[in-house]
């Protein structure tokens, strides 16, 4: 059961990876969670709740933005990624990563950000990636990456002088299944200068310093945490 006093945290892709991390670590800190993904989680924490949604769709994820009580953290991790050179590009699937990374992105906002101003307090965290600065075989998800720190900068422009911030947090090749995905065949993971890949964990780390109160001043930023790999 929430905790009603406990600040409500909004997290996609929460079942597994880097959402899951976040979700965890937030729960361990004393927020209440609400995880929206495709996929069911096994969570048994009593200040977690979960809901099976598909971001793709805009009825459904407009109807269960209506259904929510306020919100005051959200934390959009969820989203895939499919890689291809230029000419073996699938314009399908650089449009569903949009719907999902971009639009799905949008659509929250839109629902969450505004409440957040009126309330004078409010936290917004899109996960983007290294990958937004441009690689090879991977233009869809660098555009949608791309775009997600172009949205953001914006929001955080708009919304400064009312105690919310927006923020990106970009890491590079992370220890999730993504790593292994077929959909990335084309373009494998590298491995960051320090010898390993980045940890869900320390994704986590980050986002749940930018949610807190001491990150007040930080807002329209991407912040790599990338194990050097943006020094080469």
């Amino acid at each position: 059961m929430r905790n009603e006093a406990a600040p409500l945290a909004l997290v996609t892709g929460s079942s597994a990876g880097i959402g899951r991390a976040i979700s965890d670590l937030l729960l361990a800190q004393g927020w209440s969670v609400l995880g929206w993904d495709r996929q069911h989680c096994d969570s048994s924490h009593p200040a977690y709740r979960h809901q099976c949604l598909d971001l793709a769709c805009t009825d459904e994820l407009a109807q269960a933005l209506s259904a929510l009580p306020p919100v005051s953290a959200l934390v959009h991790a969820a989203g895939w990624m499919q890689t291809a050179p230029l000419e073996q590009a699938d314009l399908a699937a650089g449009a569903a990563m949009w719907q999902v990374h971009v639009q799905a992105a949008m659509q929250m906002a839109q629902a969450l950000v505004p409440p957040m101003r009126q309330r004078g307090h409010g936290r917004v965290i899109l996960i983007g990636s290294r990958v937004a600065q441009g690689m090879a075989g991977r233009s869809q998800y660098a555009g949608v990456k791309a775009a997600l720190i172009a949205m953001a900068r914006s929001w955080a422009a708009e919304v400064a002088a009312d105690g919310v911030t927006v923020n990106v947090v970009s890491p590079a090749a992370t220890r999730t299944a993504m790593l292994s995905d077929p959909a990335r065949a084309a373009s494998l993971p590298k491995l960051p200068p320090i010898g390993r890949y980045i940890e869900p964990r320390e994704v986590a780390e980050l986002v749940a310093f930018l949610l807190s109160r001491s990150a007040d001043a930080i807002t329209g930023q991407d912040i790599p945490i990338c194990g050097g790999s943006s020094l080469r």
